[in-house]
């Protein structure tokens, strides 16, 4: 579970100017659930999903995920429980374009404890999301939406209980967006796993099983649901 309490992030910029970019949220999301953020460019959105992953240190409120306070934690105590808890799909896959695509799906395993046959886990993820004939091919001989496929099977390499979605359907066109979102539906489900996405686009809403919308760093009430 993850419990957000008076959340907020803000930036002084120059000439004293204050941008909160988060304010105070308060946000309960279940063990299991797919929760989906939806908002504009500039809404706050990545910023939140950053706090909630602890990537980004609040201003001001708390962050409990699975009742523990992400910030009571050392550097090394939070790092580990990242890796170990929660798996990040970011906008930008950012795959490593000296590795293989293979390569890239294990990387997670650097930074825990446990997993086990490492290769063939990664070769099963990258059968889950479509790609096991791209194992041994670069980054750069993949197309975009490949590209975000390696991403999410990467994220999910540690066997996260939580894993956190940046916009992961853009810059793709309508087909391979739906291929995206029947994925990381297939993962919520067979997981389970609680998953929070934030997006732009309201046609996504149905895959989620709740949806609030941000604007101006401020979380509001449910979006058609």
């Amino acid at each position: 579970m993850i419990e957000l309490r008076g959340l907020s992030k803000h930036y002084r910029l120059s000439g004293d100017v204050l941008v909160k970019a988060v304010d105070k949220v308060d946000l309960t999301v279940e063990e299991g659930e797919f929760a989906m953020i939806i908002g504009r460019s500039g809404s706050g959105k990545t910023t939140l999903l950053s706090l909630i992953g602890g990537l980004t240190k609040p201003t001001a409120g708390s962050v409990h995920v699975d009742g523990v306070d992400l910030w009571s934690m050392s550097d090394s105590e939070q790092s580990r429980f990242r890796a170990e808890k929660i798996g990040f799909v970011f906008q930008i896959p950012s795959l490593l374009p000296t590795l293989t695509v293979l390569d890239n799906v294990k990387l997670p395993t650097m930074f825990s404890r446990g997993v086990d046959k490492v290769g063939e886990k990664a070769l099963a993820l990258l059968d889950m999301v479509g790609l096991s004939e791209k194992a041994h091919a670069y980054p750069s001989q993949l197309s975009v939406g490949q590209q975000k496929r390696v991403a999410l099977a990467r994220a999910l390499m540690n066997g996260p209980e939580i894993v956190l979605a940046d916009e992961p359907t853009s810059d793709l066109d309508k087909a391979t967006e739906l291929e995206i979102m029947s994925l990381i539906g297939k993962v919520h489900e067979e997981g389970p796993r609680t998953l929070v996405m934030v997006t732009h686009n309201l046609e996504l809403v149905n895959y989620a099983t709740r949806v609030r919308t941000m604007d101006n760093g401020v979380l509001s009430k449910s979006a058609g649901q």
